[in-house]
């Protein structure tokens, strides 16, 4: 399977310009709520139009603006779960799977239901009503209706974002299972980091509109790109920089100096570390350790999680010094704020873009 997009629509408050090529698995869309995402997929539905460019699967022309090429949605072979489920709260469930399945018998119909009944464990339901349903099932029945369509295209637009926090992680469950039978090309939406790589192989982040190149899933995490992709990817400490030498960079907004493991791009500009990779030591552990990145720090902020302390830490010297985060475990020495201690940075971790 192939799908090729490469379009533009003009929004008014941006403008959208989307260009990846995705010839399996599934590709996550990640990026802030209003950033493009979930347009960009009613554009390869044929929900919306763009203004210009193409969509092109498995060599089968979708939209070209130059040819005046724009398929009906109908005729795209696209399965669309929408964020809100969209059921017809007037038709029963299988009326809502049947839906969008033409030109069979109402046998083949009715087996095709029965068969998507049984595989999400919904046998018996076939008579309700959505408004009679709870919001797993609700979404278990609008992901048969998507999949009984025999798309080749699956797309998933935030589908866990109305559920509590047990259901999602069940569904989330579910859904990779389906998605590692599924033979099409899978697009999913998300803001939520930790569902990006849980879900996805490869991750596209959106910028204001703008879709930056796609990214192997664990290339985007360990070595951000860019601004956006460290900060839409979770990463709380980064600071401008001075490239000193290949693995050597200084930290203007932190204040010191840091060693990176990689050889330093010298047009870089920013470096950054992610909570989890920076650890309190102590003194007779310095000796034990690489002593490359150890610095003694002032904590200014401690808040308790369930399982975890986010530490602030602040370089001494210059009071203009940013300070850091991290995320240690509960299992550390509780510290106190005004304490000086000894933070490590993993060595291996510290990225420049």
């Amino acid at each position: 399977m192939s799908l090729y997009v490469d379009i533009e629509k003009d929004l008014g408050s941006f403008k959208l310009k989307v260009k990846f090529e995705q010839e399996k698995g599934t590709l996550g869309l990640l990026g802030q709520s209003g950033c493009g995402k979930s347009m960009t997929l009613k554009c390869i539905a044929g929900i919306v139009k763009p203004d210009k460019g193409k969509i092109i699967m498995n060599d089968k022309v979708f939209f070209d603006s130059e040819k005046k090429i724009n398929i009906p949605t109908q005729k795209r072979k696209v399965g669309f779960l929408f964020q809100n489920y969209a059921l017809f709260p007037h038709m029963s469930v299988k009326q809502n799977i049947q839906l969008g399945i033409e030109n069979l018998t109402k046998k083949e119909k009715d087996d095709i239901t029965s068969e998507y009944l049984k595989k999400f464990k919904l046998e018996g339901f076939e008579d309700r009503y959505p408004w009679q349903l709870s919001g797993g099932q609700q979404q278990r029945i609008a992901l048969a209706r998507a999949l009984c369509l025999n798309p080749d295209i699956l797309i998933l637009d935030e589908p866990f974002s109305a559920l509590d926090y047990h259901l999602r992680s069940n569904m989330e469950n579910e859904l990779c299972e389906i998605l590692k039978d599924f033979n099409g090309n899978a697009l999913f939406v998300t803001h939520d980091i930790s569902e990006a790589y849980r879900i996805s192989d490869e991750i596209i982040v959106f910028e204001n509109g703008l879709s930056l190149p796609k990214r192997a899933k664990e290339e985007l995490f360990v070595h951000p790109a860019s601004m956006t992709e460290a900060i839409i990817t979770g990463c709380k400490n980064v600071s401008a920089c001075e490239v000193i030498d290949q693995h050597t960079v200084y930290a203007s907004d932190w204040g010191f100096k840091c060693n990176l493991d990689c050889n330093v791009n010298p047009k870089s500009t920013h470096v950054g570390i992610r909570a989890h990779h920076m650890k309190v030591i102590q003194d007779n552990e310095v000796s034990m350790e690489d002593e490359k990145n150890v610095f003694d720090m002032v904590v200014v902020k401690v808040i308790e999680n369930s399982f975890s302390y986010n530490i602030h830490v602040k370089y001494p010297g210059d009071e203009n010094n940013l300070s850091l985060q991290m995320e240690v475990d509960k299992y550390i020495n509780k510290v106190e704020v005004g304490q000086m201690i000894k933070v490590k940075f993993d060595y291996n971790s510290v990225f420049d873009f």
